[in-house]
C-alpha cells in the first residue's frame, strides 16, 4: 500500500558557512507521513530531490564544511541585495574627467561572512 503525506509544508531557510564566508537560501518542501506501523516521519525535497533535513547537518554548497549558521528565509538575499545596491553607488561616483582613463570591468564580488552577518549584530 502507497504512502501519501499527510501534510505538506513549505519552508525556506537562510545559510551562512562560518568557514568560508558563503551564503545561500534553500526553500523546502516538507511532507509528514505516517508509516504502515503508525510511525511519523518527516521527507524533505528541494527542487523536486529528495534531500536530506537542513537542519541536521547542513553542508556549505561551496566548501563542503559542516560549520553553517542556519537563518531565517530572506536574510542572505537582503544582505546580498544591499551590498550590490552599494557597489553600484560607489561605481556611480563622479570622476574627474581630466583623470578618468577607461574603465576596467569590475572584479567578481566574493562574499565574506562578515559582510553576510554585519547588518544584523544587535548595537
Amino acid at each position: 500500500m502507497g504512502e501519501t503525506a499527510a501534510t505538506t509544508v513549505h519552508e525556506a531557510y537562510a545559510f551562512a558557512c562560518m568557514r568560508c564566508g558563503h551564503g545561500w537560501e534553500q526553500a523546502y518542501e516538507i511532507e509528514h507521513h505516517v508509516d504502515g506501523s503508525g510511525r511519523a516521519f518527516v521527507v524533505y525535497t528541494a527542487d523536486g530531490e529528495r534531500v536530506p533535513s537542513p537542519l541536521s547537518a547542513p553542508t556549505c554548497r561551496n566548501c563542503g564544511a559542516h560549520v553553517v549558521r542556519i537563518m531565517r528565509s530572506g536574510r542572505v538575499s537582503t544582505v546580498q541585495r544591499l551590498l550590490h545596491q552599494q557597489d553600484g553607488v560607489r561605481r556611480q561616483a563622479p570622476v574627474d574627467p581630466v583623470a578618468a582613463a577607461p574603465a576596467a570591468a569590475p572584479a567578481p564580488r566574493h562574499w565574506h561572512l562578515s559582510d553576510l552577518l554585519h547588518p544584523f549584530h544587535r548595537r
